[in-house]
């Protein structure tokens, strides 16, 4: 039986990623894959990782990311910000480090909902005068 130290929940606009972390070599899977296997580009690899990197844990802990909603990007962001979460839990003097990134601070901007009457959330139909 393999037992969690920390368990982070992040979010990103509509997505959201609970981590699990555990003891181990630096293994990340992400909904049953691979990490680099899950995301398409390495820019959302290196999003991910940051957290682990700022407080050197790279190959300290396993991971184990389930994350839902969203596209790619805002899943990446989400899975950074639950990673951040995850390692308070297990060393409270990587908060300052943690804080002074921003990995800690939820990423609050959402897509601006559509208004009636208007093509989009600010686009207008084009005006006729005549």
């Amino acid at each position: 039986m393999v037992k969690n130290i920390a368990i982070g929940t992040g979010r990103r606009k509509t997505a959201v990623a609970r981590v699990f972390v555990r003891d181990g070599s630096g293994k990340i899977v992400v909904n049953g894959k691979d990490v680099k296997e899950y995301f398409a580009t390495e820019e959302q690899v290196k999003v991910l990782i940051q957290p682990l990197q700022v407080t050197s844990n790279e190959s300290k802990y396993d991971i184990l990311i389930n994350v839902v909603g969203g596209g790619m990007n805002g899943q990446a962001a989400a899975c950074l910000h639950g990673i951040a979460r995850a390692l308070v839990q297990i060393d409270p003097d990587a908060r300052t480090s943690l804080k002074s990134n921003g990995f800690l601070t939820r990423d609050s901007r959402m897509v601006e909902r559509k208004k009636y009457g208007q093509k989009g959330a600010r686009r207008r139909f084009q005006f006729s005068k005549r």
